[in-house]
């Protein structure tokens, strides 16, 4: 399932659907009451430190496991928040039960500078394959495209 959880950051869950829906619609919270007292657009490593904080204070007990995407000021960021709070950045990631079946497409078929559409076609193969292989994986693919819209100025 993917989150919202500001314009320019998604986040999507694995492992405790509850715990998922709880943990980034606390950050959502956050990180609009940040635009409204600023007036600025959110980091994406703002939406990683609230996130990481929340389930390292929970050592795992809190069962979300979140891969965290987005695009700001400083460019794309992709990255993989543990139910510890533990944090991994890469080019593509995986994340859940289905994660060894969608890694192993990732890692035969990513490659640098690729155009969107065959980037859309790979997260979805490495999709496919999560669900195909994992019985607890769900039965749909959801994909989302996250771009920045340079600011308009007055």
């Amino acid at each position: 399932k993917i989150h919202y959880l500001a314009p320019n950051i998604y986040g999507c869950g694995a492992g405790t659907a509850a715990d998922c829906d709880h943990v980034t619609r606390m950050v959502e919270s956050s990180l609009a009451l940040f635009r409204m007292e600023n007036g600025k657009e959110n980091r994406v490593r703002q939406a990683e430190t609230l996130l990481k904080r929340h389930l390292n204070r929970y050592q795992g007990y809190v069962g979300a496991h979140i891969v965290l995407g987005g695009v700001d000021v400083n460019g794309p960021h992709l990255c993989a928040i543990s139910a510890h709070g533990y944090v991994k950045r890469h080019m593509y990631l995986t994340m859940g039960s289905g994660s060894l079946a969608a890694q192993a497409v990732l890692d035969s078929r990513y490659k640098d500078g690729c155009s969107e559409q065959e980037a859309k076609d790979l997260v979805h193969d490495a999709i496919a394959a999560g669900i195909l292989n994992d019985l607890g994986s769900g039965g749909t693919i959801d994909l989302c495209v996250i771009k920045r819209e340079d600011p308009k100025t007055p």
